[in-house]
């Protein structure tokens, strides 16, 4: 078992309870795998695609074309998902804040920026339409800041529909907290509050208390990851 399958199954308890709706993973191998594993296992009702426009009536493994299509889902059609909240996406982002605002768009000043990213994309109506979860590979004071350059997915404080959990390489959080800031649920195994508190640019809610250690997976979660992912693609995205 390795950092990476515990940071696959923790993105993947996101998508618990959520029932039929699309699970849209965004940015590498793991988010795929996420969505995928929790149909498998836990939440077999979620719906997932190819990666382009086809909703797939079986799971295949990465970079394996399906044999069951459901459904033909269009971009008109996938817009109409997210605008009436009928999706859950996990992303990445290049920044985030205590109450979750991130930015995948630029670094510095967005008149005269750093560093010219991806640009807000479909991040606000994400973030202001649907459930919305973020996995991190790399939990660092570069990515965990006090205040973003530029806000491309609604935080907390800006009228986020609802932000479920964010996953790192060392923890996961949340935002269930009475003023809606982020706060440490679990860390991972060889992983200790202080290494994510070093981590984080801003003071997390109160870590006073006991914090769990994230699950590790079960035999059969494993099972099923060897099955999606053969190849191991999983643990390229995260450091041993």
């Amino acid at each position: 078992m390795s950092r990476a399958d515990i940071c696959v199954v923790a993105c993947a308890e996101a998508f618990r309870g959520d029932g039929e709706i699309l699970a849209a993973g965004i940015g590498g191998a793991i988010t795929v795998l996420a969505a995928r594993l929790a149909r498998l296992t836990f939440e077999p009702d979620l719906l997932t695609h190819d990666g382009v426009c086809l909703l797939t009536g079986d799971v295949p493994a990465l970079g394996q074309p399906p044999e069951v299509v459901e459904g033909w889902l269009p971009f008109r059609d996938h817009l109409w998902l997210v605008l009436n909240g009928r999706r859950h996406v996990m992303l990445g982002a290049s920044q985030i804040d205590r109450y979750g605002n991130t930015n995948i768009s630029c670094i510095g000043d967005w008149a005269r920026p750093r560093a010219q990213l991806l640009g807000v994309r479909g991040a606000p109506g994400n973030t202001r339409c649907d459930p919305t979860s973020y996995w991190i590979p790399r939990h660092s004071k570069r990515v965990f800041v006090p205040q973003v350059d530029m806000v491309s997915g609604l935080g907390t404080d800006r009228g986020a529909f609802e932000l479920r959990r964010v996953v790192t390489d060392l923890a996961v959080l949340d935002f269930g907290t009475a003023d809606g800031s982020m706060r440490l649920v679990s860390v991972h195994p060889g992983v200790s509050v202080d290494d994510v508190v070093a981590a984080t640019d801003f003071e997390l809610h109160d870590i006073s208390g006991n914090v769990a250690q994230t699950r590790e997976p079960t035999g059969e979660e494993l099972r099923v990851l060897d099955s999606l992912d053969p190849d191991r693609l999983r643990d390229r995205e995260v450091a041993a």
